[in-house]
């Protein structure tokens, strides 16, 4: 065989390599894509089942209505510019009515809280409204040019003021503050330096929409275990004081962590008897 003929034969066999590598290539971007977009669409329409199986557990509300108002709040927006008043028209589509003496709030605390709330019908957190069950630790987002609910590449909690979960929970813990009435109970961490976050939801949002003489009395349930750093007589706790509208007594007590699991696990025992 001639050297040119040698040089042709291999610039074609390179030939045919690039070829093949190229589709190869291809053909990798294109199931990558597809794979994406189903994975993308499953997580999508799993999020919408998820809302909608749990808002059928609440009787007598339109869950449909209830979702195209969710999602109304962010598709086709920024999802860092959806501020909490973009929820107006959902908390009116399913209101948090008024409940005396039983609304529990919480900050630092959220396990132990959900835990006895779940168990003990004593008691209800926002977490168990309607729309705080529906959306309870799921993240969702849109953007500009889309109409579809995102669950994936969405800002976190702190990435952005206005992002729409962020939003979302200052808009519902409005609400949930205005419907307290009655004796109100808040579950505070022992086991940090400050308790009382005024910068927390429940220090920034709830404590400041309780209004005499609608709310008679806070009671701060301080959660309290070995390790516990903080009493009632902690300095940021006066401030809790100092943001209750006149009129709204305060009462603070230590209670241990066990005590309040063992209790909100003991269906028999009565709710005044918790602590």
């Amino acid at each position: 065989m001639e050297s040119g003929e040698i040089r042709d034969s291999e610039k074609k066999r390179r030939r045919r390599c690039f070829i093949l590598a190229v589709t190869a290539v291809v053909l990798l971007v294109i199931i990558l894509a597809v794979v994406l977009g189903v994975t993308l669409s499953r997580g999508r329409e799993e999020f919408k089942d998820t809302f909608m199986e749990r808002c059928q557990k609440f009787k007598g509300y339109d869950c449909k209505r209830i979702w195209e108002l969710f999602q109304q709040a962010y598709v086709n927006q920024d999802p860092c510019e959806v501020p909490p008043n973009a929820y107006d028209p959902l908390i009116a589509a399913a209101p948090l009515e008024s409940s005396c003496n039983r609304l529990l709030f919480w900050s630092k605390t959220n396990d132990v809280v959900q835990g006895f709330a779940r168990k003990n019908d004593c008691f209800q957190t926002v977490e168990e409204t309607l729309l705080g069950s529906v959306l309870n630790s799921m993240t969702w987002c849109g953007k500009k040019g889309s109409n579809e609910t995102l669950t994936t590449d969405c800002p976190g909690w702190l990435d952005c003021e206005n992002n729409p979960p962020r939003s979302f929970w200052r808009r519902v813990s409005t609400a949930f503050g205005d419907a307290a009435c009655g004796n109100v109970t808040a579950m505070l961490n022992g086991s940090i330096i400050m308790p009382f976050d005024p910068k927390s939801i429940f220090g920034s949002i709830e404590v400041k929409r309780f209004k005499s003489p609608r709310v008679k009395n806070l009671n701060v349930v301080l959660v309290i275990q070995r390790n516990s750093v903080t009493n009632c007589t902690n300095p940021s706790l006066q401030n809790v004081v100092k943001e209750l509208d006149k009129g709204i007594s305060y009462s603070c007590l230590e209670v241990p962590r066990s005590q309040i699991e063992e209790c909100g696990s003991d269906l028999e025992k009565p709710c005044g008897t918790c602590w």
